[in-house]
């Protein structure tokens, strides 16, 4: 089940997704430009390793670029690939739209990386002893996909099914098909073992509770901001 947009409209353009999206992009292509990217040691200097951050094991000299705990941020704008890229930036675009229209710029990109940092200590702490770096932003994506569902679960989501040879173009509700991915994640987690066959399944579950939990916080705010303001003198 692919999607390819939804049926709701915002009311601005979502500039800090778009952002995202570029910041994500340019990225990628200095990695491409990298000698490191082809050895492997780019992702061990910027991406998240769980041993590192926590301590059970350092870095050599040669590829210790920053701190561990700077890598939590680093690895959310790097990928592994063409089509880990294109994945991630795929479900940004069709969904980050309507929850910055929702936060606003500013709570938008706090909502993002905390959700991000959830995401990110969800897969640390499924294998604390873990020497593989993690990269990626689809745990901070997780985190827009769960704020979405909590916030438009009616939405219409158009998808492709494919068959095979055959496809299929379908609008289905958004509760449907982001339900659908956050359970196809536990269903692959335990398929592929510890280790996730090289996919960070904890830090996808991690980063979609922490967006339900986290819109629900910022949901609140916004409605304590809105009575405030119909409260004003004006009235």
């Amino acid at each position: 089940m692919i999607p390819l947009k939804d049926d709701n409209p915002t009311s601005g353009k979502p500039v800090v997704t778009y952002f995202l999206i570029a910041c994500c992009v340019l990225i990628f292509l200095f990695e491409l430009g990298s000698s490191s990217y082809r050895t492997g040691e780019l992702f061990y200097s910027y991406g998240l390793i769980p041993s590192v951050l926590l301590g059970y094991s350092q870095l050599p000299n040669d590829i210790y670029i920053i701190p561990a705990y700077l890598t939590i941020f680093s690895s959310m704008f790097m990928h592994g690939g063409f089509m880990h890229l294109i994945g991630n930036m795929l479900y940004m675009w069709i969904f980050a739209d309507n929850i910055e229209d929702d936060l606003g710029p500013t709570k938008f990109i706090i909502f993002y990386f905390l959700s991000g940092v959830g995401a990110a200590m969800s897969q640390v702490f499924m294998d604390t002893q873990s020497q593989i770096p993690m990269v990626g932003a689809s745990g901070a994506i997780g985190g827009i996909l769960g704020a979405y569902l909590v916030n438009y679960p009616k939405a219409r989501v158009l998808v492709l099914i494919p068959f095979g040879f055959f496809s299929q173009l379908l609008k289905i509700r958004a509760i449907y098909v982001l339900g659908f991915w956050f359970i196809l994640q536990f269903i692959n987690s335990n398929l592929s073992g510890s280790q996730g066959g090289g996919v960070a399944y904890a830090a996808h579950i991690g980063g979609f509770i922490s967006g339900v939990i986290l819109i629900l916080f910022f949901n609140k705010k916004k409605k304590k901001i809105k009575k405030k303001i119909s409260k004003g003198p004006w009235n």
